[in-house]
């Protein structure tokens, strides 16, 4: 089972593979889930890391259903990854009715090639997973990121169970979703290929002078004094829980 780490700064990717991850995923936009990386992070990303980086292809937070504008910029950001020598590519889209954009997916799937693209949890805001699960197989994609359409995996696990089954070897299945030490077994005997964690840690930032009036981002409560980062021995626990 592979062990694929979410990473939002060059220092947790560098963590990750300390931690000995066998894949990164790329991405910005934390608190909104995960949007595209900028081309400078990705280039210094492959310049650093040796192990598979894969890249988030995402043009803003929120929902899944993009204009053609942003389909347009997501062809772009995918053109632009592939240059950078990335691994593979990330994404999920969705149509109104909550099923798989599959006509706008098999087009990224292209423009990705040959790189292997993987359907993050854009499958859990789908109506009907194990609908989606065919659909997202019939476009290309390699990988599926899941939490069996719950908050996490623990919820979620019986769902996983049955996509194992369901893909039948058609397409990895990779659990994400507060994976953790004291589930990943659970995980592995549930049968996924991967599991995708970002080992999150919080840190103080190291500011003496804060403005407690301002929120940057607009959004009361967002931290504003605080730094999030992968913690290579929360990644370690989870590897060698995956692997005793």
């Amino acid at each position: 089972m592979k062990i694929e780490v979410c990473a939002y700064t060059l220092e947790s990717c560098l963590a990750a593979h300390r931690a000995g991850a066998d894949r990164v995923e790329l991405c910005a936009g934390l608190f909104e889930g995960g949007t595209t990386p900028p081309a400078g992070m990705i280039a210094m990303a492959r310049a650093a890391l040796p192990v598979g980086l894969h890249v988030m292809i995402r043009p803003r937070g929120g929902d899944f259903l993009y204009t053609d504008l942003e389909f347009e910029l997501m062809k772009e950001e995918t053109r632009r990854a592939r240059a950078s020598r990335v691994d593979g590519i990330v994404l999920g889209l969705l149509l109104a009715d909550g099923r798989v954009d599959e006509a706008r997916t098999r087009q990224l799937v292209d423009e990705a090639a040959p790189l292997p693209v993987t359907f993050h949890r854009a499958i859990d805001m789908t109506r009907d997973l194990d609908e989606a699960l065919e659909a997202i197989i019939s476009t290309g994609c390699t990988r599926v990121l899941t939490s069996g359409g719950k908050n996490n995996v623990d919820e979620g696990l019986p769902v996983l169970q049955r996509l194992v089954r369901l893909a039948a070897g058609r397409v990895e299945i990779m659990a994400g979703g507060g994976v953790n030490a004291t589930n990943v077994a659970r995980l592995a005997r549930a049968g996924v290929d991967a599991v995708h964690l970002s080992g999150k840690s919080e840190r103080d930032s190291r500011m003496l002078f804060r403005n407690p009036s301002v929120s940057m981002g607009g959004i009361p409560g967002l931290p504003e004094y605080a730094c999030y980062f992968c913690d290579a021995g929360k990644i370690e626990a989870v590897i060698r829980a995956a692997r005793e």
